[in-house]
């Protein structure tokens, strides 16, 4: 009776590991949609992702765009640059371990690694430095262009 019963265990709790690290945990969910949820602005991801992947677990994702694309960042201008793929922790009003992003400040680029979120503020964090810009600048998405100057598709 055992023998018959112990593969239908494994099998469910299989099952349930699987859903618990699904690449999309909720297909009506979308990438702005888990930012939302975790306390985060839509702004911070360029339009133009093709994909994305969460694991419910640990909030490690990754997020695919069209293209590598550059956007000005509101309020200072600055130029930012998005890689094709982006990479990360996503938790609680914290994104760290971030690959895919760079700014370009005082004549030189700079990896943005970690962004908070205070609620009325955002935190990036760019190596030892950091600062801080009001959430509502990145309410709304921004286009993106791709390498060939040509704006990306959405």
């Amino acid at each position: 009776m055992l023998q018959k019963i112990l593969p239908l265990l494994f099998l469910s709790f299989l099952s349930l590991a699987l859903r618990a690290t699904s690449s999309n945990p909720n297909p009506s969910l979308t990438a702005y949609d888990e930012l939302n949820r975790t306390g985060f602005p839509i702004g911070l991801l360029p339009s133009g992702i093709l994909s994305y992947s969460l694991n419910l677990t640990t909030g490690d994702f990754a997020v695919d765009l069209a293209d590598h694309c550059r956007v000005t960042l509101p309020p200072d201008n600055y130029l930012a640059v998005y890689s094709k793929r982006i990479t990360g922790q996503l938790v609680d009003r914290k994104i760290s371990g971030l690959d895919g992003i760079r700014v370009r400040a005082f004549f030189r680029w700079w990896s943005i690694t970690t962004i908070r979120s205070t609620g009325d503020d955002l935190v990036f964090d760019v190596g030892v430095a950091s600062a801080k810009y009001p959430a509502k600048n990145f309410y709304e998405t921004l286009d993106c262009q791709g390498s060939n100057g040509k704006k990306a598709s959405s």
